[in-house]
């Protein structure tokens, strides 16, 4: 496996595991909207020129917002959520990001769990959050050492 920046020439694939991931997955334009930025930080994860995984967050002075993560639905659980997670957490320390916010359906047990296991906490909660199905967004933030 490898991780590096995601680039533009990544969207295809990227947008294939998106819309297999999330009901109401991000476009074409989202994703190039971030990429452009100079305030974001978005990773790829691949085998065999395989996108396998990817990840993006915003980053505001010294906090960073993750704004997505993705891993191919058929190769979850074997560590490449978690490796994305805290390959994030390393990159963004050494930019000198000191919290790091993000938000998760109520439902998604699989994705909450690895977060607290990555020393996230929740700290609350978005009434009505999600579309298709509406859900709350349980709020959660890491404060790094």
């Amino acid at each position: 496996m490898t991780l590096r920046e995601m680039t533009v020439d990544d969207l295809d694939e990227v947008l294939v595991l998106e819309k297999k991931l999330f009901p109401v997955p991000w476009t074409r334009e989202g994703f190039f909207t971030f990429l452009i930025r100079k305030d974001t930080l978005f990773l790829a994860v691949e085998e065999a020129d395989s996108i396998l995984g990817y990840a993006g967050c915003l980053i505001v002075l010294d906090e960073a917002d993750i704004l997505n993560i993705g891993v191919d639905p058929g190769r979850q659980r074997e560590g490449i959520g978690g490796f994305i997670l805290q390959s994030i957490m390393r990159l963004l320390q050494m930019q000198g990001v000191r919290y790091i916010h993000l938000e998760v359906r109520e439902s998604n047990e699989t994705a909450r769990r690895l977060y607290e296991r990555n020393g996230f906490a929740v700290d609350g909660l978005r009434k009505d959050y999600y579309t298709d199905p509406t859900e709350d967004a349980v709020l959660m933030t890491k404060i790094l050492g």
